[in-house]
């Protein structure tokens, strides 16, 4: 092929076309008319010769060969901003949106201080917290780029993605400070009551469990939910227990706490992007005020 034939500012298009699946969207997005972005999507298709998006029910799709377009398309993009190097735009005139995972924890207790940071600091950059679909579905949307920012637990990495570890966490047991098995907290004590156990996907046992069985012992899990954040005023109203990251725990001293009575692994947190944005000033902000605010 010869390239001299292609536009190849269509690529810029497309990489939005393909990020949206949404040509309107997309047009906002690259300040385009919704006429502008269809018209560039149609020679696209002719370029590539695929439909690229293929209209479902109400929704457009990708085709698998827009799926297979997705990461090279924006390895090739970065590094042709890379080569062109454009100025450094102050971190406080940067204008940009960047696209953060992570599960409630530790959303709960990092979103305030990080808002609150960047109105100070860069105030041009958004955030959208996007919703939590495992580690696997994180690490995925960082290699499509359908995320930029991860923080999760993250397993050695063999792709191109940066990650560095935060914190590691342990667990504490949690009740209300008037409860029973607070007066003399043992294993006996905490296996008579029923346990909140957290869960986004409703599972009802976890590796607790299996180390229970292991010893010939079992607990009752009396009510399984979707987020950490649900937990301390279901503790405070009730004789339940709770196993939670201890951070998890509300600095008002309303609860309770003590050690789990046998052996709980922790478990490391990390922050990770792909290695093609080391050079992306905003999203590098964004990971160092994160890592600021999770660092011990």
């Amino acid at each position: 092929m010869n390239l001299r034939s292609a536009d190849l500012n269509l690529l810029v298009i497309l990489d939005a076309l393909l990020d949206e699946a949404h040509v309107s969207r997309a047009a906002d997005r690259l300040g385009l008319t919704q006429p502008a972005a269809s018209a560039a999507l149609q020679r696209c298709r002719h370029l590539f010769r695929d439909d690229l998006l293929e209209r479902g029910r109400g929704v457009m799709r990708l085709t698998p060969k827009a799926e297979a377009l997705r990461a090279p398309l924006k390895s090739l993009l970065a590094d042709v901003t890379d080569l062109i190097v454009p100025p450094e735009i102050p971190l406080r005139e940067i204008h940009q949106t960047l696209r953060v995972t992570m599960a409630d924890y530790p959303a709960l207790f990092v979103i305030v201080p990080l808002q609150r940071e960047l109105q100070d600091s860069a105030p041009g950059i958004d955030l959208v917290i996007q919703p939590w679909h495992g580690a696997d579905a994180a690490r995925a949307a960082l290699n499509d780029g359908t995320s930029d920012l991860a923080i999760s637990v993250f397993p050695p990495m063999e792709d191109d993605l940066h990650r560095q570890e935060l914190l590691t966490e342990h667990y504490v047991i949690a009740m209300r400070k008037e409860h029973p098995a607070a007066e003399s907290f043992d294993l006996e004590t905490w296996l008579s009551y029923p346990h909140v156990l957290v869960s986004g996907r409703g599972d009802r046992r976890t590796p607790l469990d299996a180390e229970l069985s292991g010893r010939g012992l079992t607990r009752r899990v009396g009510l399984v939910v979707p987020n950490f954040q649900m937990v301390p005023s279901l503790l405070l109203g009730s004789d339940m227990i709770a196993m939670l990251p201890s951070r998890c725990v509300p600095e008002d001293g309303s609860l309770a706490t003590f050690l789990p009575p046998i052996p709980v692994p922790g478990f490391p947190l990390h922050l990770a992007w792909h290695r093609r944005r080391e050079k992306d000033a905003a999203l590098q902000h964004v990971a160092a005020v994160l890592a600021g605010l999770l660092r011990p």
